[in-house]
């Protein structure tokens, strides 16, 4: 597969981001070494930023982004994705706690709650690395894993902000399905993106800065280019990290 796709490659606190997130329509991803450093304490912001208006909202329909070359079809269902389940070794980095919201846009309009979906999340370390990796990190699962919508249409995740790799802005990829396996149903995959003043900040922290400095930011990455602002998630500072919802949208 052409990696060239999608290659792997807190100051004050409780400020609060608001940053936009993907609505997304849909029909039917690295390099680092192990992160071992401890996790930092309290959250905190840049200096002097100014919050940006949050496009995050139900019921509004967006393109989908690529699914990259890491999507694994691990059937792992669990809510907290930061640990490997053979060994039971917790990734390191900044607590990132996700809500995934669905609904589901009729063709008259009518917006409800999509239940029972679904929602496959992954993404690579604190130092750019993806889990199950052949040659690299076969048959680990750390950063993995997806849940099924409530009645509420909500998919509720625990991980961690993510590292970098070369060629790529910061991101989470995730997939929605509706009958997986079937053949037929809804399929859509996209990817999360962040707040530059926020990755830096948090970025400048170990583990992460054994990485040093990302070669590639959202205006130069051509995968968030196709989703543009829309596809920038809202966080908040939430304990010893950031917690947000992204909201996405399906045509049906």
């Amino acid at each position: 597969m052409d990696r060239s796709a999608d290659r792997p490659d807190l100051d004050r606190r409780n400020a609060v981001y608001f940053i936009g997130s993907v609505i997304a329509v849909g029909l039917f991803g690295c390099g680092g070494n192990d992160a071992t450093s401890a996790t930092p304490t309290s959250p905190s912001s840049p200096s002097g930023s100014t919050p940006i208006p949050s496009a995050n909202a139900s019921c509004v329909v967006t393109p989908a982004l690529t699914e990259g070359p890491y999507f694994v079809d691990e059937r792992l269902n669990r809510s907290d994705l930061r640990s490997d389940p053979a060994t039971g070794i917790v990734k390191a980095g900044v607590p990132l706690t996700l809500t995934v919201r669905l609904s589901q846009i009729s063709s008259a309009g009518a917006c409800t709650a999509l239940a029972g979906a679904l929602v496959d999340m992954w993404h690579c370390d604190a130092v750019g690395l993806y889990s199950d990796v052949s040659g690299q990190t076969s048959g680990q699962k750390f950063l993995r894993g997806y849940q099924l919508t409530d009645a509420n249409g909500a998919a509720q995740f625990t991980t961690i902000y993510p590292g970098w790799y070369m060629g790529r802005a910061v991101h989470i990829h995730f997939k929605v399905r509706t009958t997986p396996g079937s053949g037929s149903g809804l399929e859509f995959t996209s990817q999360m993106f962040f707040d530059e003043a926020l990755t830096d900040v948090v970025h400048a922290q170990a583990p992460y800065s054994t990485r040093g400095r990302r070669d590639t930011t959202n205006s130069s990455d051509g995968i968030y280019q196709g989703g543009g602002s829309q596809v920038l998630l809202p966080l908040s500072a939430s304990g010893s990290g950031y917690a947000g919802t992204f909201n996405v949208g399906v045509r049906v």
